[in-house]
């Protein structure tokens, strides 16, 4: 386990690129809630380009919102929460993301969109139960800014 969790750290800092609002993720061992995390963006990412996106991004952070990914989908940007949570417990990965996550995700998506041009645009969730690729959902469109 301390050999996955030294191998998981690596990978996390090694891809996620810095600049333009995204820094390196650095989780201590302490942290495993991080590293979980970073985990979890890793297989949404691998899940989301294994179905034809592209990650354009990634920990994109403004004060007062985070998007996890974001993507292009041809010429759709897709901004990706990214939800892990470990059984049904509290409604689950989906209902942990409240209206105001959604507003912060709005947030940060508009600071998004003004630094880097104005196209249509959607919201996605990718909600995992565990680490298992096999339980990974993908809600195209699951909220609107509206």
């Amino acid at each position: 386990m301390e050999t996955k969790q030294a191998n998981l750290k690596a990978t996390v800092v090694a891809t996620s690129p810095v600049g333009a609002g995204n820094t390196p993720l650095r989780a201590s061992k302490s942290n495993s809630h991080l590293l979980r995390g970073a985990a979890a963006e890793l297989l949404a990412e691998k899940f989301l380009a294994k179905r034809g996106l592209r990650i354009i991004a990634r920990n994109f952070r403004v004060k007062g919102g985070e998007i996890d990914l974001i993507c292009a989908d041809g010429n759709t940007t897709v901004f990706v929460e990214v939800r892990l949570r470990e059984g049904g417990g509290f409604g689950g990965a989906a209902a942990s993301i409240t209206s105001h996550k959604q507003r912060r995700l709005i947030l940060a998506a508009r600071h998004w969109l003004l630094r880097n041009g104005e196209c249509p645009c959607r919201f996605d969730c990718v909600l995992l139960d565990g680490l298992d690729t096999a339980k990974i959902e993908w809600l195209r469109g699951a909220f609107s800014a509206d």
